[in-house]
């Protein structure tokens, strides 16, 4: 099931060329039932990059108009909305998709990388090179790290640590993530420590343990490069409950 709508409608060729300039930025939700977690956030990282990179706001009821138009009767989906440069004004695509979960565990192998400006989602970058790389050599994802050893994202989601009883966000550039937000603020709730501070990969394996997590869910890290971490860390049974509990907005 692959379904795609620009502005509305089915794309014109001259539409779905435009596409491949890759200058543009996108979120990406799970939608159960009609309803995604987290929604109100993902309209205001649409309208926040759409600023950033085109000097113009998004109306986020279009957008969400828009969505409900190209899920028309499916109920769970893997929904993206795309702004890319387009003749006149950017346009706005939704890619409908067969729902996705979280692969769990997963491994990781670093790679020397950073996204340029990492706090928006872009369309593409040099990312998927290194996760394809990493895929090549046997693991799930790359996760990102500076040239000093510096750990900051995978190419697909936010990563985090536990160090104790409190989760460990890295203090680098990366993208806040949607998951990653919505934890803050139900471990925030819940009185449960987090906190942003510099990861190094040769502090990795001194940590108890080290998750993923983006719309498809959260999933434990066992390996970071050779080195292997818990397949079950104390407290991600408390992240998975977290999770479970941010409601889910209708579209």
């Amino acid at each position: 099931m692959t379904h795609i709508e620009i502005d509305g409608k089915p794309p014109a060729p001259e539409q779905l060329f435009a596409t491949v300039s890759g200058y543009g930025h996108f979120t990406a939700m799970q939608v159960r039932d009609g309803k995604a977690r987290g929604l109100a956030l993902h309209l205001l990282r649409l309208e926040a990059a759409n600023r950033e990179a085109f000097g113009a706001g998004l109306d986020g009821e279009r957008v969400r108009a828009l969505v409900r138009h190209a899920l028309g009767g499916t109920r769970d989906a893997s929904v993206r909305v795309y702004a890319f440069e387009a003749p006149g004004e950017p346009a706005t695509m939704v890619t409908v998709k067969a729902p996705a979960e979280m692969a769990t565990p997963q491994r990781l192998q670093s790679a020397r990388y950073q996204r340029p400006d990492a706090h928006i989602k872009h369309v593409t970058t040099d990312q998927g090179h290194y996760r394809r790389l990493a895929r090549r050599d046997g693991f799930d994802d790359a996760v990102l790290v500076t040239p000093d050893g510096v750990v900051s994202e995978t190419t697909l989601a936010n990563v985090g640590f536990f160090d104790g009883a409190a989760v460990v966000w890295p203090d680098a550039p990366m993208l806040h993530g949607i998951t990653m937000q919505l934890l803050e603020r139900e471990l925030a709730g819940r009185g449960v420590p987090s906190r942003r501070s510099t990861v190094r990969l040769r502090d990795v394996a001194s940590l108890d343990g080290a998750f993923v997590c983006n719309a498809r869910g959260i999933a434990a890290v066992t390996a970071v490069d050779h080195g292997s971490l818990p397949a079950e860390p104390k407290g991600l049974s408390v992240l998975a409950e977290a999770y479970a509990s941010v409601t889910w907005d209708s579209i």
